[in-house]
């Protein structure tokens, strides 16, 4: 009986593409760290698809793969020495600093997808399906939710021990500044606003790129080197 070939997804054609990063990658990189974050993510995403978790399947499948080929698009653009947005250019630019640690490589690649990638996603799905923001909502959330359970896993594993995490040290304040909740809240308002300004490409244009902008100096912040 001949074999069934094994049916592809489009998720499953970026899952397969970060996997390929995770091994080119050296394993302290900054990019590489960032990477199995959001491998584990995409992963979580596709078996909470082929699981039924979500209420529309394929509104879920195209905002994970518009989301997910941002980043790659941009790990492409370093790639071929071209620039990235400049919500990416920050890690870019820090990914080998010894200052920098696995934590803060971790939370500015968040930033930076969350903060502009993922509001941009929405309108590629909205446009992609022929559908308002609010009808992909749900999964929005639903991702949304995904990435703070793993977040709060993120922090204690690369999180220094206890022996080294003083009130005083600087990682705790650094870190205690930035929320991935507060950054999701407003990347649904910057959706909505990108998707309203749609008809009026000159103004969208400009608020995509202020929107690059703010979330690339958030990231600077995240990743300013610390002392040992």
């Amino acid at each position: 009986m001949p074999q069934l070939e094994q049916f592809v997804t489009p998720v499953d054609a970026v899952v397969s593409r970060m996997r390929a990063l995770d091994e080119a990658l050296p394993e302290r990189d900054g990019i590489a760290v960032f990477n199995r974050v959001y491998l584990a993510v995409t992963e979580a995403v596709d078996r909470d698809i082929d699981a039924g978790r979500f209420t529309d399947a394929r509104a879920a499948i195209t905002l994970d793969v518009r989301f997910a080929e941002r980043y790659l698009r941009a790990v492409e653009t370093v790639t071929d020495e071209r620039r990235p947005p400049a919500c990416w250019r920050p890690l870019f630019q820090y990914r080998r600093h010894p200052g920098v640690r696995p934590l803060q490589f971790a939370l500015a690649g968040i930033n930076a997808h969350i903060g502009h990638d993922l509001a941009l996603a929405v309108v590629d799905t909205c446009r992609t399906l022929g559908c308002e923001p609010v009808d992909v909502e749900d999964e929005f959330d639903r991702v949304g939710d995904l990435l703070v359970s793993l977040e709060e896993r993120i922090r204690e594993d690369l999180m220094p021990g206890p022996d080294l995490l003083q009130i005083a040290d600087p990682l705790t304040h650094l870190l205690g500044a930035w929320s991935l909740e507060r950054a999701r809240d407003a990347t649904w308002t910057a959706a909505r606003a990108l998707w309203a300004l749609r008809g009026l490409p000159d103004v969208a244009g400009e608020f995509r790129e202020r929107l690059d902008t703010a979330v690339g100096f958030a990231g600077r912040m995240l990743l300013t080197p610390l002392p040992d």
